[in-house]
């Protein structure tokens, strides 16, 4: 079967060298791709938020299946557009990706069937934000409504930064004016945060195993937001037993069969990003696609076919399906480009990824140039994944071929898989 990937990142690049392992696979499209697709499936030309220019390829090349990597696309309706067509599209509909595509939706969602998440409040207009912040004090979490590529959301320790965030965010609208006509402020949840993902057929669903993703910039969670600097995989120790019944019971369930209610049942990947509390797991957001970096972290250990997964949940079948895994432990460590997630360069060489033995390098945020030179193009611009029988050992392997890479500026967190020893130091 010929099969069309969405999107140009280290998810993407993650999700072909994945699909290409399938024995169902003849050949892979990536568009648009990147350097280190290129190397497995054809690049071609076409933006990600071209829905008519995507959907005309897969019917001019016949594709029997599309894969959509990032949120855009599937917010915008990709799905939709190409089921009109007589497409396979793997994917949520455009409804239903309206649980990442609006963070005020989703809360609502979330309120509307007794979903367990923190306390917040919406805001349309900025004076009434602020007022609201001078009232209730930091510490406190502010999110703009719309996409932000994971950067619009602020977890203020003070009551100044949390101002700042809200005229970031409403006044200078530095994530779009769409992102923040709305903002949610909400109470901060205490705990250990983890990513749940789980594979959807609209009805059933299969969960995935957990992953711990690092999304602040700099070492014991220190700094802003960034769109993910790292990730690991399994977590021993992080989820209990009762922790897991209740993911199960109060928060995918009734996920689940809440899409189904509202009439947008729920088909694809969901990402359930939550909070260990001490009053148990609640929701702190929902995404619609694999999670970036958690996706490089997890695919490495996945044994059974995923092309086989994807084609159960366009199906319906997934409950008759397994999903096995490596007993190794994964670790994926982002390269970033300095100054990210704020301003930073780009077209600087990289060198060294052909040093590389034991990890395996995902292209994120690179292209090419002259002579085959690979250049930065992004904020995070390489995830390093190093698989080990343990922890330390894959920590060990994507931290050496992280240092056999370089770049101008290269930054990245020393601490990934041992967040919670680097938060307490």
């Amino acid at each position: 079967m010929k099969v069309l990937v969405v999107g140009a990142g280290g998810r993407e690049h993650a999700l072909v060298w994945k699909i290409k392992q399938s024995p169902l696979v003849t050949s892979i499209f990536v568009a648009p791709g990147n350097p280190g697709t290129s190397a497995l499936a054809t690049n071609v030309p076409i933006k990600v938020d071209d829905l008519d220019g995507l959907a005309k390829f897969a019917t001019d090349e016949r594709i029997d299946l599309t894969v959509v990597g990032p949120e855009g696309p599937l917010v915008l309706g990709i799905t939709d557009e190409f089921t009109r067509r007589g497409l396979k599209c793997w994917g949520p509909s455009k409804a239903a990706a309206q649980l990442e595509g609006s963070k005020v939706a989703m809360k609502e969602f979330l309120r509307r069937h007794n979903i367990p998440t923190a306390s917040f409040k919406v805001f349309a207009r900025a004076a009434d934000a602020h007022a609201y912040l001078d009232d209730v004090g930091a510490p406190i979490v502010i999110k703009c409504d719309g996409l932000a590529a994971g950067k619009g959301v602020t977890v203020a320790r003070t009551v100044e930064e949390a101002h700042l965030a809200v005229t970031r965010m409403m006044e200078q609208h530095e994530f779009g004016a769409a992102a923040g006509r709305q903002i949610v402020i909400e109470e901060v949840l205490k705990g250990e945060e983890i990513s749940v993902f789980a594979l959807c057929d609209g009805r059933n669903a299969v969960m995935l195993d957990y992953v711990q993703d690092h999304k602040q910039v700099n070492d014991g969670d220190e700094g802003p937001n960034t769109g993910g600097m790292g990730a690991f995989t399994p977590v021993p120790g992080l989820v209990r037993p009762r922790d897991e019944d209740e993911i199960v019971r109060r928060i995918l369930v009734p996920t689940m069969s809440g899409c189904v209610h509202e009439g947008r049942p729920y088909v694809g990947l969901l990402y359930m990003g939550i909070m260990i509390t001490d009053a148990g797991p609640k929701v702190i957001e929902y995404n619609v696609r694999f999670g970036d970096p958690e996706c490089q972290a997890l695919l490495p250990r996945l044994k059974t076919d995923l092309v086989y997964l994807l084609l159960a949940c366009l199906n319906g079948t997934l409950e008759s399906k397994d999903v096995d895994w490596l007993p190794e432990t994964s670790v994926c460590v982002t390269l970033a480009s300095g100054g990210y997630p704020g301003k930073f360069p780009v077209d600087l060489p990289i060198s060294g990824l052909d040093q590389v033995r034991d990890a395996t390098v995902f292209h994120a945020g690179t292209k090419s140039g002259k002579e085959g030179a690979v250049l930065t193009a992004g904020g995070r611009v390489l995830s390093v994944v190093g698989i080990g029988r343990d922890l330390d050992e894959a920590r060990a392997r994507a931290y050496a071929a992280c240092d056999q890479i370089r770049f101008d500026g290269k930054h990245c967190r020393r601490d990934i898989g041992k967040r919670r020893e680097a938060r307490k130091k």
